[in-house]
C-alpha cells in the first residue's frame, strides 16, 4: 500500500515542479557546485578550470548496523570517490574518477561529459538552464567465472547513464532543478533488469553568502525496485560551505551507499526510516589551468 500511494502522488509532484519553472525570473548562478549530493547539478566548470574532488560515504548512522558499536558509521566505509574534472569550455566539461563501489561490481572507473544546451541569461530573456549528461562505468575482469564481473564478453564490462537536467533559480535564496535519467547495465544478475528509467529533483536554499542547504531525490520507475523488494529512492540532505579560495566543502546525509549513478540508482536498499542513512562529505578544489 505504501508503494501504491507513493506512485499515485509522485507524478502530481513532478507536474507541480514543472509549473514552477514558468512563474518567476532567474537570479544568476543556480547552484554553487557541479554536484548537489548524489546527482549532478545544472552547473558546469568554466573553461580551463580543473576540479579535484574527493567524496566519501560512511556506514549507517543508526539502525542495526549503526549506533555506538560502529561509532555511528564512522568506522565503516561504504564508498569513496577520487577524481578530476575539467572545463573544456564554459558550457562543456568532462570528468574521470575511481570509486570503491557498493553493488555487485566494484573498483569502478567512471567517466562523464556534461554539456549545457541553454544557459540562464536574463538579459536575453532566458530564465532556465538545460543540460545533457552522459556517463559510463567499467571495471577489471575477474578470472572467477562464478562472479558477475567475469564478463563473458568485453562489452559486458560497461554500464551507462544518460540524464537531462532542467534548472532555475527562483530568487537569490532558492534554486530548483528537475531531471530525468536512463541507466543501462550491459550485464546483470539473473532476474534483474538491464535498463532503469528514473526521475528526481534537487534544490539549494541559501542561508547566507557562504552556506546553503541542499537536497536531492532520485526515484527509479521500476517494477523490481520497489519497497516490497527492499529498494528505496535515493534521498540526500546536506550543507554546502563555500570557504573561499576555490574550496567547496559539503557535509551530507543520504540513504545511498554508492556515489556514482550507475551504482546508486540500481543498488539503493537502505531505508531512512530504519536509520539506514549515513554521513558523507565532498571536498572540491578548483585550479585555473
Amino acid at each position: 500500500m505504501i508503494m501504491q500511494n507513493r506512485n499515485k502522488f509522485y507524478p502530481i509532484i513532478c507536474v507541480l515542479m514543472l509549473l514552477l519553472f514558468f512563474v518567476s525570473a532567474t537570479y544568476g548562478q543556480t547552484f554553487k557546485d557541479t554536484r548537489v549530493i548524489n546527482t549532478h547539478s545544472s552547473e558546469t566548470l568554466k573553461a580551463g578550470n580543473l576540479d579535484i574532488r574527493i567524496a566519501h560515504r560512511f556506514g549507517d548512522l543508526l539502525g542495526t548496523n549503526g549506533g555506538w558499536p560502529t561509532f555511528y558509521g564512522l568506522e565503516n566505509v561504504a564508498d569513496v570517490m577520487i577524481g578530476a574534472e575539467y572545463g573544456i569550455s564554459d558550457k562543456f566539461m568532462i570528468g574521470l574518477n575511481r570509486t570503491k563501489g557498493v553493488g555487485p561490481l566494484k573498483q569502478l572507473v567512471n567517466g562523464f561529459a556534461k554539456y549545457q544546451l541553454v544557459g540562464a541569461n536574463t538579459d536575453d530573456g532566458i530564465d532556465m538552464t538545460l543540460l545533457l549528461l552522459a556517463s559510463g562505468s567499467t571495471m577489471s575482469k575477474s578470472t572467477n567465472t562464478d562472479l558477475l564481473n567475469s564478463f563473458p564478453e568485453s562489452i559486458h564490462r560497461m554500464s551507462y547513464h544518460s540524464q537531462i537536467i532542467l534548472a532555475k533559480r527562483f530568487s537569490s535564496n532558492f534554486s530548483l532543478q528537475i531531471h530525468g535519467s536512463y541507466t543501462h547495465r550491459n550485464l546483470v544478475n539473473e532476474n534483474d533488469e538491464n535498463g532503469i528509467i528514473s526521475a528526481g529533483f534537487a534544490s539549494r536554499i541559501n542561508v547566507n553568502k557562504w552556506l546553503g542547504l541542499i537536497i536531492d531525490l532520485n526515484y527509479p520507475f521500476s517494477a523490481l525496485r520497489t519497497e516490497e523488494n527492499g529498494y528505496h529512492p535515493s534521498l540526500g540532505l546536506g550543507f554546502e560551505f563555500e570557504t573561499g579560495g576555490g574550496h567547496i566543502f559539503q557535509l551530507n546525509f543520504t540513504n545511498s551507499q554508492a556515489i556514482i549513478e550507475t551504482d546508486y540508482i540500481p543498488n539503493t536498499t537502505s531505508n531512512w526510516f530504519d536509520g539506514q542513512f549515513r554521513m558523507g562529505f565532498t571536498i572540491s578544489r578548483l585550479f585555473n589551468i
